[in-house]
């Protein structure tokens, strides 16, 4: 018979066929027959029997396979548990490393610089595997931004509004500008890998801009204007809002400068018994339910046949926005994000 090497098999089948010539080397069966019965050589049927009378049946039970955590490896357990924490808790900026994020040349410095260690880089990508991290695109987020004036609107400000809303009937609106213009390739499509498909832009780009407001109710309002937003048009739609609206309306807007010029202050001043502004902390639009209806409406816009003219920009944007107005349901889901569920 054909001699099979035992070390192929599962620990349990090994184990197995060590209880076979246990049994059967206590009933007297040859060390050399039992081996030839088993298809094994006779010098590892005679180590299993010697061993099992020495030690007994913890002898040939079968044990843990491979290295142990942290064996022969290049970190200690200590040093990989301290590196860990450190990705997990710092950023490279903070560790005085010259990286935006933690990259395998950031780990690897670091590396350098707490243990000594020149680690090769495909090892220091098998660490960070090993530790459950993956490369991933990163939020962003204006470096502008305070910390404190966020958790401030977040606490403080918000809450104020919305229990100033519910005690005065009045409705809250998330307002916001934006540009959409053509030329802007925002859709992906299939090809065999490496043939990039190809699409024929026109070289000429037209514009048009959109100011819009919504409620977590599912309300939408919005106004198509082609030049730049000033206090003249800032004024007329907060002159419809406030007539289509029935009741006071508290609007929410970020800090673009027309929102806080002269001329909108006075006429706010003179219409404060049926309108109210608020400002979204600076550099946050993620706090602003009215970013996600923005891009929404890119997409949308973007997608289907390439636009070549502004006339089809603007009939596709009033097309998209006209059905959002009947799916309020559609405009609830934005306040799902779970950036913005605070005003949901």
């Amino acid at each position: 018979m054909e001699k099979i090497d035992a070390r192929r098999h599962s620990p349990q089948t090994q184990y197995e066929i060590r209880k076979q010539i246990i049994r059967l080397r206590k009933q007297g069966v040859k060390n050399t027959v039992v081996a030839a019965g088993l298809g094994i050589s006779a010098g590892c049927s005679s180590t299993i029997w010697q061993s099992y009378r020495k030690e007994g049946s913890k002898a040939i039970k079968p044990g843990r396979r491979g290295r142990r955590t942290g064996e022969q490896r290049t970190l200690s357990v200590d040093q990989e548990s301290e590196l860990r924490k450190a990705l997990i808790d710092k950023t490279p900026d903070q560790m005085k490393l010259p990286f935006a994020l933690w990259t395998r040349d950031a780990v690897k410095l670091l590396i350098r610089q707490w243990f000594g260690i020149e680690m090769p880089i495909r090892t220091v990508g098998e660490y960070l595997k090993r530790w459950g991290f993956t490369p991933q695109k990163p939020v962003k987020r204006a470096y502008e931004q305070s910390s404190q004036a966020v958790k401030k609107w977040l606490e403080t400000d918000y809450p104020d509004i919305a229990s100033r809303a519910k005690q005065e009937k009045a409705e809250i609106h998330w307002g916001d500008e934006t540009g959409i213009q053509t030329g802007a390739n925002r859709v992906r499509g299939f090809a065999p890998k490496g043939q990039t498909p190809e699409i024929r832009l026109v070289a000429k780009r037209s514009h048009v801009s959109m100011i819009s407001a919504i409620t977590n109710g599912g309300k939408v309002r919005f106004m198509m204007y082609r030049d730049a937003m000033n206090s003249k048009l800032l004024i007329k739609f907060m002159n419809r809002l406030t007539k289509d609206a029935g009741r006071k309306v508290f609007l929410i807007l970020d800090n673009l400068r027309v929102h806080h010029s002269q001329g909108v202050k006075k006429w706010l001043e003179d219409h404060r018994e049926q309108i109210e502004v608020f400002h979204l902390p600076s550099y946050s639009p993620e706090l602003n339910p009215d970013e996600y209806l923005n891009g929404n409406l890119k997409n949308k816009v973007h997608s289907g046949k390439p636009i070549r003219n502004r006339e089809d920009l603007e009939k596709k944007t009033r097309s998209f926005m006209k059905t959002l107005i009947r799916r309020p349901a559609h405009v609830r889901k934005y306040f799902k994000h779970h950036k913005v569920a605070y005003a949901a």
